[in-house]
């Protein structure tokens, strides 16, 4: 009986430590940020200019707008050649000077790489139902702690790239909306590149966007239910009741009437199935 017990609690301290693993490597758990500093130089004005049109055409030829305002990748209909195509313009998006960039340009920069990636781990690993069930080692943990890119010969992650450069250089919210999980539940890939002359009209659009959708705000059952961006990253917003005021900022007049007297949205939730147009 003695060695049954042992046996039992040996088993749940398994589960609990492989449970805390797994939540450990979600993209939704704000890191540390130590990579902030040697991404901090940049050009006053633009001397190197990036060709997104590589990015640009497989977004035009796979990027599906649904019914239900959700932006899905058809990663089905991606040939080899094209995903060839994709990963040769990501090797040469590593090799771009990212200090001869204006700030402007390393923030449209950091946004493509990261969805880019994103979107060439999916297609390595599908099919797929959801972008948390790619393994690194033998938990599906997802991908956004394997180092993906090398620049300027730091190897980063998707993890480096959202908490240690994004997040603590530009310190600005907007960035939840640019950046896409490959997720029904998060903001839109977008179907254009973003680029430094409007990105702050960009990004204030993919805001309005996604803060307009039922995925960010909704009246359920009397509660206010909230995306899980917001909770996650209740720092980012300023806290609860930041969230909200934020999100006034970017509403039309329903969703204004619906926040009108909130400080606080009553729960959270989020949707992992994969952004797959085929489904």
């Amino acid at each position: 009986m003695k060695k049954l017990k042992i046996a039992i609690a040996t088993a749940l301290l398994i589960i609990v430590a492989g449970g805390a693993f797994i939540w450990s490597q979600l993209p939704s758990v704000p890191q540390a940020s130590p990579l902030a500093g040697p991404w901090l130089d940049h050009s006053a004005v633009a001397v190197v200019q990036i060709d997104d049109a590589p990015w640009s055409d497989f977004l035009h030829r796979h990027l599906r707008r649904g019914a239900d305002g959700i932006n899905r990748i058809a990663y089905g209909a991606v040939s080899t050649a094209e995903r060839e195509d994709l990963e040769k313009w990501l090797r040469g998006m590593e090799r771009l000077d990212v200090a001869r960039l204006t700030r402007r340009q390393q923030l449209a920069y950091w946004i493509n790489l990261y969805n880019a990636v994103t979107v060439d781990l999916v297609l390595q690993a599908y099919p797929v139902d959801s972008i948390l069930k790619i393994k690194d080692g033998v938990l599906p943990t997802g991908p956004w702690n394997r180092k993906v890119v090398k620049i300027d010969g730091r190897l980063l992650s998707l993890n480096d790239i959202e908490h240690g450069i994004l997040r603590p250089v530009w310190r600005d919210p907007r960035v939840h909306y640019a950046i896409n999980c490959a997720s029904l539940g998060c903001p839109n890939l977008q179907p254009e590149p973003f680029e430094a002359g409007d990105i702050d009209r960009r990004l204030d659009a993919a805001a309005a966007e996604f803060i307009n959708h039922p995925r960010a705000f909704a009246i359920v059952n009397g509660q206010l239910r909230a995306s899980e961006i917001y909770h996650w990253y209740a720092a980012d917003f300023g806290g609860p009741a930041g969230a909200i005021r934020h999100a006034r900022i970017h509403a039309h007049p329903l969703l204004l009437q619906q926040l009108a007297g909130r400080s606080a949205a009553d729960v959270y939730d989020y949707d992992w199935r994969l952004n797959d147009a085929s489904r």
